[in-house]
């Protein structure tokens, strides 16, 4: 045997040795194998935590339990930040509104008082009162402005303007004064003062207003913007600061871009301030919107408990409200306006029996017979 056939034969051995599969291991050209097989089952088990995870948020979100888990989480964010209306340093969670057979109440509608509280000059008056409903009927979130200077009377006291009451009694006199002359259940209420109103309106970013030829030439010329820097807005469109906007909604004796005034232009502006707000709010960096509305809770007190903050978001979102209707009471031609009504300055004088009805209508969805009869029941 010569060295070449030496050479091939020793070549076809190692050749043979190397394609041989050893008792415990793989051939060379399977080596790979174990890679593709750790990959595959890498991603069989991150399939299997992505059914998992849509299971679970179709359950928390495809559910009425689940999504009840969310209002309650979300409850307890808001509850914990807002002030606690205090009796003694404790938590007025249950403030309790004494039951009243005089008074309207539907399982499909929930009141809340809303009102703003002035504090300039020693006062302590409420400038903005408002009547927050939600009504699952026929499903719409409506809103209710109160003249402050009503003539209404006050539980224990003389009567007077509505904005007096306040004063006199604090939230819970306020609400009984609401009920007791407008006959609607109030559940709850929520409150600001003007210093935090403007602290939220910066908390904002500001907020876009439209303001006329008289508005804004009134603006900056009057202590209604308190600080003097802040008197340069002008007519058209303006993008106004808390202490801006501040002054603008208290203006009463020039007329709105439209042409109400008096109080109800006042009104007419706090309605479109708390709109500009509210656009402001939902087109906040999303990323800063938990320490924002953190911050804004602060300034907001309420008696309103963790349990009703869950109910009206799980009303609100479950009956896909989405619209928002107002008005302002009293309505058109049912009052009048004297210089002065039983010893008071400059009263607005309700006629009652039309403004109630016309109250019952707007909140209960009544007709006006329907309305009328719930009144009957109710003397």
């Amino acid at each position: 045997m010569d060295d070449r056939n030496v050479e091939d034969i020793l070549k076809k051995q190692v050749n043979d040795i190397m394609n041989e599969q050893p008792q415990n291991g793989y051939r060379r050209s399977q080596k790979k194998k174990p890679v593709k097989k750790k990959k595959h089952r890498f991603l069989k088990r991150m399939g299997t935590v992505a059914g998992i995870l849509l299971i679970a948020i179709l359950i928390v979100f495809g559910t009425k339990p689940g999504r009840s888990m969310v209002y309650k989480f979300a409850s307890q964010f808001l509850y914990n930040y807002m002030n606690k209306d205090l009796d003694n340093g404790k938590a007025k969670d249950d403030l309790v509104i004494d039951d009243n057979p005089h008074l309207r109440k539907e399982d499909y509608v929930t009141n809340y008082l809303i009102f703003g509280i002035e504090k300039i000059g020693g006062a302590n008056n409420t400038d903005t009162i408002m009547i927050a409903t939600i009504n699952t009927k026929n499903n719409t979130l409506k809103l209710t402005s109160l003249l402050r200077d009503s003539y209404v009377d006050i539980p224990g006291h003389k009567a007077n303007k509505l904005n007096s009451a306040y004063s006199r009694g604090g939230a819970k006199l306020l609400i009984e004064t609401v009920q007791d002359n407008y006959k609607v259940k109030i559940d709850g209420y929520a409150s600001v003062d003007f210093e935090s109103f403007e602290k939220i309106v910066d908390l904002l970013g500001g907020v876009t207003i439209e303001l006329g030829k008289k508005e804004a030439a009134y603006l900056n010329k009057t202590n209604y913007i308190s600080k003097k820097k802040n008197r340069n807005v002008k007519e058209g469109i303006n993008k106004l600061n808390g202490n801006q906007l501040m002054g603008y909604v208290r203006v009463r004796k020039v007329e709105t871009l439209g042409g109400a005034n008096n109080d109800y232009g006042r009104v007419v502006r706090q309605q479109r301030a708390l709109k500009a707000m509210f656009e402001s709010y939902i087109k906040s960096n999303v990323f800063k919107l938990p320490g924002i509305t953190k911050e804004i809770l602060g300034h907001i007190t309420t008696n309103v408990s963790e349990d009703q903050i869950a109910k009206a978001m799980a009303n609100v979102v479950e009956n896909r409200i989405t619209t928002l209707d107002t008005i302002r009471i009293p309505v058109d031609g049912s009052f009048d306006a004297p210089k002065k009504y039983n010893g008071v300055g400059y009263p607005i004088v309700l006629n009652w029996d039309v403004n109630r009805v016309e109250l019952y209508k707007f909140i209960y969805d009544d007709t006006e017979e329907e309305a009328k009869e719930a009144l009957g029941r109710l003397q």
